[in-house]
């Protein structure tokens, strides 16, 4: 085949379409989008639910959203930042933390729709591979679909401890257990206990009693959170405990009181009298003929 020189004039760049703006920003895959909201014909306008899991620097992001036609409308949200206010004072962006995030947005949509008691998941977290099933005479499950975003789904990822969270909630999420950490692709088989383990913090706790024998300095610097609420590695599994069962008894947000401040702000300037301008005004004449006589 012989070599075509795109030749870029005029009638090139009046036919170029720009791509999307968050793909040029790179923040959004409009194929994996696509799938995620598109909805059969014959379903009309039945919304399609999303489980959006995002992770920033000190923040876990749950949000249960579906599409219409102008936007996205969010059902419900759980942060990590939240966490404290169920006892967990520390370490709100790993596994652990991924986990109790996803049980907070389950229980809590659940919660919203009048779902809670007939749905209510998975009663102790544990490793197994858990799937709500259909009660009779009752309203199905609630159907989402997992949207991860730019983030990688390999195998450990705490994109799936929120999955899991939102698993044992309650919630109805297709899935396989491959993802999961603790998954052997050897013998292809999960390892519950590995799961439960990272679930409840096993791992920091390990990590924890490593590097305080290895580097006490370091340790210090590194888990100053820990040490400031007296946290040490024997401590983590009753605390999750304690977070877990603290988020199933309350899960929805208490709202706060909406109070008046003391004196409104006013922005524009309150309008004079006629008394008050013509008082202005002689004061201004005043001041000038006293500055002429000087």
């Amino acid at each position: 085949m012989a070599f075509m020189k795109v030749i870029k004039n005029k009638a090139y760049f009046k036919r170029f379409q720009v791509k999307f703006k968050r793909r040029r920003a790179g923040k959004t895959d409009y194929r994996q989008r696509k799938g995620l909201i598109i909805q059969d014909k014959n379903k009309y306008a039945t919304p399609k639910y999303r489980l959006v899991v995002r992770f920033s620097n000190k923040n876990i992001t749950c949000q249960i959203v579906y599409a219409t036609l102008t936007h996205d409308v969010v059902v419900a949200s759980a942060y990590s930042k939240e966490l404290p206010e169920y006892g967990l004072n520390f370490g709100l962006t790993n596994y652990a933390a991924a986990y109790c995030t996803g049980l907070l947005i389950a229980r809590r949509v659940l919660t919203k729709l009048g779902l809670a008691d007939t749905y209510k998941g998975l009663a102790e977290a544990s490793g197994e591979d858990y799937m709500v099933e259909e009660v009779d005479d009752a309203p199905r499950p609630f159907f989402c679909l997992l949207d991860v975003g730019l983030k990688r789904t390999s195998t450990g990822s705490k994109v799936f401890a929120a999955l899991k969270g939102a698993l044992d909630g309650g919630l109805d999420i297709p899935h396989s257990e491959k993802r999961y950490v603790g998954y052997d692709e050897d013998s292809k088989r999960l390892d519950e206990d590995f799961l439960r383990k990272y679930i409840f913090g096993g791992h920091v706790g390990e990590y924890m009693d490593q590097m305080k024998e290895e580097d006490a300095d370091a340790y210090a610097k590194h888990f100053s959170g820990f040490i400031k609420e007296g946290i040490t590695s024997d401590k983590l599994e009753g605390i999750y405990k304690k977070v877990h069962a603290a988020i199933r008894a309350k899960p929805v947000k208490t709202k706060k009181a909406k109070t008046k401040p003391a004196s409104s702000k006013k922005w524009q300037a309150v309008k004079k009298t006629y008394e008050q301008r013509k008082a202005d005004s002689l004061a201004k004449k005043t001041s000038f003929g006293q500055e002429a006589d000087e």
